[in-house]
């Protein structure tokens, strides 16, 4: 039969861990700060970062949320993120993306101070990651090897294939399950447009990772009986709903399922624990930048 992996569930325990550990950083007098700063109208980028803000609400980080108009120049993001990276209280600091054509996205991954990126897209923190001494591990590729913790499924030794080469997800989780490490030493193959034969590789895997952006891609044909699924795509597709459209993952959920020994759906799987590792991230760098011990689910 095959296992439903909760990302709902597992995202629930990490951040009741964490408020304990926040709980720790107030004796000694320190609440985590995370800044958001939005440079979007638009509406799913707002609702993620409302989404963000009321979780650190639930668990005791302050959240401080800067809102910049979209048509403003450039250089008011810029010397935002050099006021946040001033302030004290602030611990750590995520720019919603996407920006605005104008913006140079480069320029503002470096603009954060590297302590203070809590996405760890910041070069310093990418080359640590790399290295495997890393100081933040991004929050989606760090919530895949969270769920792989709690379901007890082994990468070492694993054929890995993940489905996607962005720089938010399937390359740093590829580099992750590289490392020489508990959570690691798997066998990685990552697969992308450009991939010749791509089901003969996804039916070779043990573990399917799907992070291509495209709708339903994946399908039970093109695993093997038993690997581990999991799907980081959220697509947006039209259906006879009262909203008009439904989401969807990567993965068609259905026929995968039927093969799959573990499979997260979507929503509820991948897509909490971003969030969870978000709140992790900012409780580390609290500990971090205060010089405190902190203990971490």
């Amino acid at each position: 039969m095959t296992e439903v992996i909760d990302g709902n569930a597992v995202a629930s325990e990490i951040r009741e861990s964490l408020s304990e550990s926040i709980d720790a950083l107030a004796e000694a007098g320190v609440t985590p700060g995370l800044a958001t700063v939005l440079m979007s109208d638009d509406p799913a980028s707002e609702t993620y970062v409302s989404m963000k803000q009321r979780d650190c609400e639930e668990v005791g980080i302050d959240g401080i949320h800067v809102e910049i108009d979209s048509d403003a120049p450039a250089e008011e993001l810029y010397d935002t993120i050099d006021e946040l990276n001033a302030d004290s209280s602030v611990h750590g600091i995520l720019v919603q993306m996407p920006l605005p054509d104008h913006v140079d996205e480069r320029r503002v991954l470096r603009s954060i101070d590297p302590v203070k990126d809590v996405d760890g897209f910041h070069p310093e923190n990418v080359g640590r990651l790399v290295a495997g001494n890393d100081r933040y591990r991004p929050c989606t590729p760090h919530g895949v090897q969270k769920l792989f913790e709690a379901y007890d499924i082994e990468t070492e030794g694993a054929d890995a294939v993940i489905v996607g080469r962005s720089n938010i997800v399937g390359k740093p989780l590829a580099n992750l399950l590289l490392q020489k490490a508990p959570d690691g030493n798997a066998t990685v193959t990552v697969c992308h447009s450009r991939t010749e034969d791509l089901e003969a590789k996804t039916r070779n895997a043990d573990i399917v990772v799907a992070a291509a952006g495209l709708p339903e891609f994946i399908d039970g044909e093109m695993i093997s009986e038993g690997a581990t699924v999991i799907d980081v795509g959220i697509n947006r597709v039209d259906a006879d709903t009262e909203k008009g459209y439904e989401l969807v993952g990567d993965v068609d959920y259905e026929s995968a399922k039927a093969k799959a020994g573990a499979i997260t759906p979507v929503p509820g799987g991948v897509g909490p624990m971003t969030r969870a590792m978000l709140l992790y991230n900012t409780v580390k760098a609290a500990g971090l930048q205060e010089d405190l011990a902190v203990e971490l689910p």
